[in-house]
């Protein structure tokens, strides 16, 4: 089933992230990237006309290889960045670990970018977080969803709120690794719940959402006949 993370990566080796830091500016806006070579992507980034941030600043940053303006919008000054990554980044980076599509643009704040990406499936995301983790890259997931084409259903008779934090809560500790990061226990002092509580609460979640991927309750008997 395909799911919805809306997440954070922090590293100081992370491409346009000197920007912010060196040049003074809140956030940048990364609304395209592409693949140019296996350690050199271009970026399209928007920036904020009152930062006051020319071509000239940009090219004189260690990561950035060429900077080109392209024009204004309502939306802010949009440049063509050239960089190229580090060995590490570039290794995270390559497609192999990354079975997702981003699904609105990156912001880039000092050391961090923050993402929201659609993944085929948990173990896309989970190979995505490990190839950060085995990089020096911190992942914090800030959110998880199933697809929108497929959470009417779970919207009108899936997941409660709470069940969807406390599964969200477990999925960003490591519950569902193996071996698990976290116990039950030290979940539910998060939650502050009694681990029994916790227990049941993602049991409860998880069933939904097996059925919710499945089928029906009908479709499930029929199967276990």
């Amino acid at each position: 089933m395909n799911i919805v993370t809306e997440f954070v990566i922090s590293s100081p080796s992370l491409p346009l992230v000197s920007i912010p830091d060196t040049l003074e500016v809140d956030e940048i806006e990364c609304v395209h990237a592409l693949c140019l070579q296996s350690d050199v992507r271009t970026f399209t980034v928007r920036i904020d006309p009152d930062d006051n941030v020319s071509p000239e600043n940009l090219a004189a940053l260690d990561e950035i290889m060429e900077a080109t303006l392209l024009g204004d919008t309502n939306d802010g000054t949009v440049y063509q960045l050239t960089v190229e990554l580090e060995e590490s980044i570039s290794e995270a980076f390559e497609s192999e670990h990354i079975d997702a599509t981003q699904l609105e643009s990156t912001t880039i704040t000092d050391n961090e970018w923050r993402e929201k990406k659609l993944f085929r499936d948990y173990e896309s995301f989970n190979d995505f977080r490990k190839s950060c983790e085995n990089h020096d890259i911190s992942l914090e997931l800030v959110s998880i969803t199933s697809d929108p084409s497929v959470s009417d259903g779970i919207a009108e008779g899936g997941l409660t709120d709470r069940q969807r934090d406390a599964l969200t809560l477990a999925l960003s500790r490591g519950y569902y690794e193996s071996p698990r990061k976290v116990t039950a226990q030290e979940l539910a002092e998060e939650f502050d719940i009694s681990q029994p509580a916790m227990s049941s609460l993602l049991r409860r979640g998880e069933r939904e959402l097996l059925s919710s991927s499945l089928g029906s309750q009908g479709k499930l008997n029929s199967l276990s006949v």
